[in-house]
């Protein structure tokens, strides 16, 4: 099974630091999550339910018309392969590698895109997957440019699948307001800008027969109660949404600027994260190897070309 994270325990154990002691840079996590995660005994006491306002919370959030929650963006991403018969997939590369993984595992023929080939593939494929923002790459896609991509797929009954769990701090290119167009499937998460990954809390949003199909495969309970309880606050903290939106599009301005600097000036990247297509240099392993305590596995993501690494943004700029 592929590792994801920085598996920080493992490297805490490895060099013979406390947990406490370590800069982790490894994951596109918000280090400043939202906090009011607190929950009654009574949630953690009872089964969970489906009409506590958390699918309603979720739809006002993303303005979508229709939204099922999930155990984690993870969960879509391993059954709905198998909700096609196979045939071909477009992926693009480097993307969050689990996409092309479980497609290719379902028994379709996954064809790897760069952003360039996306607007001609779209024409011959069965379904595109993008992420939007780009994990690790950071890459952007046009609005205008999605919703004709899609047009294209789905007048074939293909879908076109977008992964926008980075998208909640600039939200402008998101399809989830017209997600219930048949063949376009959103998929969203609590983990990177809310900061609850380990709430595994997510949602897709899509055209309400997938979502029953999808939901029917799944089976009950995919969501715990407490997550559920914490995710319909979380959604409904406007203030903090606002607050975190600007304070992430500053933190990752900065990063980005700090990394410049050093002569190490990302390609691309978003709020969460920054990216440089190439082998970290030995300046930049001393800058982010180097200090004691600091992870030495930052997020690497290895493509057909070269290696790449993803730098992103810490809690803090005091090393411990």
């Amino acid at each position: 099974m592929p590792e994801h994270g920085g598996q920080l325990r493992r490297a805490a154990e490895r060099y013979g630091l406390p947990l406490e002691r370590w800069l982790d840079l490894s994951t596109g996590v918000n280090p400043l999550p939202w906090r009011e995660t607190t929950v009654s005994q009574c949630a953690w006491a009872r089964l969970p339910e489906e009409n506590d306002g958390l699918v309603e919370a979720a739809q006002e959030y993303y303005g979508a018309p229709a939204a099922l929650p999930i155990a984690g963006s993870q969960a879509a991403i391993l059954n709905l392969p198998r909700m096609r018969t196979p045939g071909r997939v477009g992926v693009l590369a480097p993307a969050y590698f689990e996409h092309a993984l479980r497609w290719r595992e379902a028994g379709h023929e996954v064809i790897a895109l760069t952003p360039a080939q996306c607007a001609e593939a779209a024409a011959t494929l069965d379904v595109l997957v993008l992420v939007n923002p780009n994990n690790p790459t950071g890459h952007r896609f046009a609005r205008s440019d999605l919703l004709r991509w899609h047009a294209e797929l789905a007048a074939r009954r293909g879908w076109l699948l977008v992964d926008e769990a980075f998208a909640d701090a600039s939200p402008q290119d998101s399809l989830a307001p017209v997600s219930e167009r048949e063949g376009l499937v959103v998929l969203r998460s609590l983990g990177k800008f809310f900061g609850l990954a380990g709430a595994r809390v997510g949602f897709v949003l899509a055209a309400r027969p997938l979502l029953a199909a999808l939901a029917e495969r799944l089976g009950p309970w995919t969501v715990s109660g407490p997550s559920r309880l914490i995710a319909c606050r979380a959604l409904h903290d406007r203030s903090w949404q606002q607050a975190t939106r600007a304070r992430l599009q500053s933190d990752g301005a900065r990063l980005a600027a700090l990394l410049e600097a050093c002569g190490q000036a990302p390609a691309g990247g978003c709020e969460l994260f920054q990216w440089r297509p190439s082998a970290p240099t030995a300046l930049f392993k001393d800058m982010f190897w180097g200090l004691k305590g600091a992870t030495r596995t930052p997020r690497r993501c290895i493509t057909r070309h070269s290696p790449a690494t993803s730098v992103l943004l810490p809690a803090s700029e005091v090393v411990p």
